[in-house]
């Protein structure tokens, strides 16, 4: 009785008891990527300058492997331009505790990872990874997305934030075609 009177009570109320929903598995979210992919990517050069943005372009490719029984992948990119060539990758981990990924980004010219960016996929094919690292000694907020991700090809966009993600500046732009085998 006392539980029919406080269920009729809450109800009165307006509140509401919600089952909890299932965190989604995101440990496949980067299937779609294994193999060779032809990309062209533009970089700002000049990010959070305050000055006109200086836009540099590269073309070339991208291989994508899975590792650890697919816990992890490694993204090796080699893109060239007239500003010179990027070469780098990046390493994905899955955490099936807080069911996200950590990418991290490697640079080999300065032989250095990035920190990393914490996210996941919303089950639509956009993943959105957040966090933060220093441009030039000054803290920032780092966003990166991957939209229109399928098997055939995919877009993905590095953005800066120096206001604490009030407003973002797009830094990076690649857009992927899979290469045929």
């Amino acid at each position: 009785m006392n539980t029919l009177l406080a269920t009729v009570a809450m109800a009165a109320i307006g509140v509401v008891a919600v089952a909890p929903v299932a965190a989604r598995d995101g440990q496949q979210d980067f299937d779609w990527e294994r193999g060779r992919w032809t990309t062209k990517v533009r970089v700002l050069r000049n990010p959070l300058s305050g000055e006109a943005p200086r836009w540099a372009t590269y073309e070339g490719s991208s291989v994508v492997v899975p590792l650890l029984d697919g816990k992890a992948n490694f993204a090796e990119l080699s893109v060239a331009g007239s500003a010179g060539k990027i070469e780098g990758g990046a390493l994905r981990l899955y955490n099936p505790v807080s069911r996200q990924w950590s990418l991290n980004f490697a640079n080999l010219r300065n032989g250095m990872l990035t920190a990393p960016v914490f996210g996941g996929f919303d089950g639509h094919g956009k993943g959105t990874f957040v966090g933060s690292d220093l441009l030039d000694g000054k803290a920032i907020l780092v966003r990166f997305v991957i939209t229109q991700a399928s098997a055939s090809s995919a877009r993905f966009e590095q953005a800066y934030s120096a206001d604490g993600g009030a407003t973002w500046e797009t830094n990076w732009i690649a857009t992927d075609t899979a290469e045929t085998p």
